[in-house]
């Protein structure tokens, strides 16, 4: 049997427990378990629907929901908290359709207006221009692009290096000093970073390169690069974690140094992981807000001279969707612009979150002994 077979049973077994699972949890209810249940679901639909309508009842059927389920974890506590469980996992995966369908929704006008050519072929005009109507993102991906480009350069390796100090090098008594600290960065709100960079770094950069203060793009990266490392560095320092002692003992009793074992051994086994740690704080950077907006120029223009011109400044697709909200006028073709640059960012975040999760299974199948 082939690998994609095995996988694709594995897959088929757990779903067939889950289904058994629910089938025996129904067929054990009693009349009015099954009844409290049925309408505790029929509730939080309820009060989800009317929610989203926009209906005065919503908050009633939530009330009504909590009471219920209260009633019914006095009752029967195991089931009740099955049911919570499932229905919290349904409304957050319907939440997430809800919002990308929306996204999509809210594109379609400027799409169909314009073409999906127009709005993110580089070869077209490349001018965003409200008041002649033209709404070209190429400017602001190429803007997402070297900014994150940047903060890839100083997460990646700086995320990895000390990961593989926590890890591996520091003591017990640093390790547990030195970990939460690097998590307590990623709990410090984005517009500080952002004040930090327009008020010092931007400054700095600025005296050092001889360039025109204004939110280069190079500052920029910067900040979001170091707002990225807690994601980096925790989700790396895990992965090296993971490696087994046997193979670092055995790389150690045949002779190797730390360093060898570190670079021979550790690195490689968790390289799946490490790799997903940087693609993860790739997708911090894309999404990266309100940093870069307090620092940017807003000029919405391509880089000059040349494309990749990391000194020259313009917009990025979250800046555009923080500094245009506001001003767009609703169903307007400005405003359309915005969700398609809104679907741009959920396209391509997706798309890294999927690419991670692979690769960290890649990961565990390795340190399982697969291939």
């Amino acid at each position: 049997m082939s690998k994609t077979q095995n996988s694709v049973g594995r897959a088929g077994s757990a779903l067939q427990q889950r289904v058994d699972s629910f089938g025996r949890t129904v067929v054990e209810m009693d009349r009015t378990s099954l009844l409290f249940a049925v309408v505790q679901l029929l509730l939080i639909l309820g009060a989800f629907a009317s929610f989203l309508i926009q209906s005065p009842w919503a908050m009633t059927l939530l009330y009504a929901f909590l009471l219920v389920t209260g009633i019914g974890w006095a009752r029967r506590q195991e089931l009740t908290a099955k049911l919570l469980t499932f229905e919290m996992t349904a409304l957050t995966l319907s939440t997430l359709g809800l919002i990308a369908f929306f996204l999509f929704l809210e594109a379609l006008p400027a799409l169909r207006e314009m073409g999906l050519g127009h709005v993110l072929s580089p070869f077209g005009s490349n001018q965003w221009s409200v008041s002649q109507g033209q709404f070209s993102l190429v400017p602001m991906i190429l803007g997402t692009l070297v900014t994150t480009a940047v903060a890839i350069l100083i997460a990646a390796p700086f995320g990895v290096a000390g990961a593989l100090f926590i890890s591996e090098i520091a003591p017990d008594w640093l390790r547990e000093i030195t970990k939460p600290a690097v998590e307590l960065l990623a709990g410090i709100p984005s517009i500080v970073y952002g004040f930090i960079g327009f008020t010092i770094i931007n400054k700095y950069v600025s005296n050092l390169f001889s360039i025109t203060p204004g939110g280069a793009m190079f500052t920029i990266g910067i900040v979001i690069g170091f707002m990225a490392l807690p994601t980096v560095v925790s989700v790396a320092e895990d992965a090296l974690s993971a490696v087994p002692d046997a193979m670092k003992d055995g790389s150690v009793a045949m002779g190797a140094t730390d360093w060898q074992t570190m670079k021979s051994v550790s690195i490689p086994t968790a390289f799946s992981g490490v790799s997903a740690a940087v693609l993860l704080g790739v997708g911090r950077a894309i999404g990266e807000t309100m940093a870069a907006t307090v620092m940017i120029s807003h000029s919405r223009r391509m880089l000059e001279p040349t494309v990749y011109n990391v000194f020259d400044s313009t917009e990025t697709l979250t800046t555009l969707i923080a500094s245009g909200y506001g001003t767009a006028p609703p169903e307007s073709t400005y405003m359309s612009a915005l969700f398609v640059a809104g679907v741009l960012l959920l396209v391509i975040v997706t798309g890294l979150g999927i690419v991670s999760q692979l690769i960290q299974q890649r990961m565990q199948r390795k340190l399982r002994g697969g291939q």
